[in-house]
């Protein structure tokens, strides 16, 4: 499993909106400039963050966009998961019965799914605001 630079600046983007005031709409513009991302890719991962309801957006002047809830309650792995998709490292484990038809004598499975459990288990330990205002924690 390889984290893209979607996956990485989505991250990115909801930690630079988690550290500005709370409830205030800051412009594609402004975080582009702060991150360092092309205002162009921002905006397909802008999107993304938009349709899975982790941000607020709105238009014209003094518009923008802001977390649609408090840093605490965004877990990390939601996050990535918007972005990237499942972070199992098979496609197997991607969905919650493995229709695998070698799942059965598969003698490495529990293998795979030990690493796919610890992976997500981690990601989701995590929220945004431990991000922001507690790096200690990792």
């Amino acid at each position: 499993m390889k984290i893209s630079t979607k996956g990485r600046y989505a991250l990115m983007v909801l930690l630079d909106l988690a550290q500005q005031p709370e409830g205030e709409f800051i412009s594609l513009k402004d975080i582009a400039e702060r991150q360092a991302i092309p205002a162009k890719y921002l905006e397909q991962i802008i999107m993304i963050l938009n349709h899975s309801d982790l941000l607020q957006s709105a238009r014209g002047a003094g518009g923008g966009y802001r977390l649609a809830r408090k840093p605490c309650d965004y877990r990390l792995g939601d996050i990535i998961r918007a972005a990237e998709g499942s972070l199992s490292p098979l496609s197997c484990l991607e969905d919650s019965e493995n229709i695998c038809a070698r799942s059965e004598h598969c003698q490495t499975l529990p293998f795979w799914s030990g690493l796919s459990r610890a992976i997500n288990e981690y990601v989701d330990r995590f929220t945004l605001e431990d991000l922001a205002f507690h790096p200690e924690k990792f």
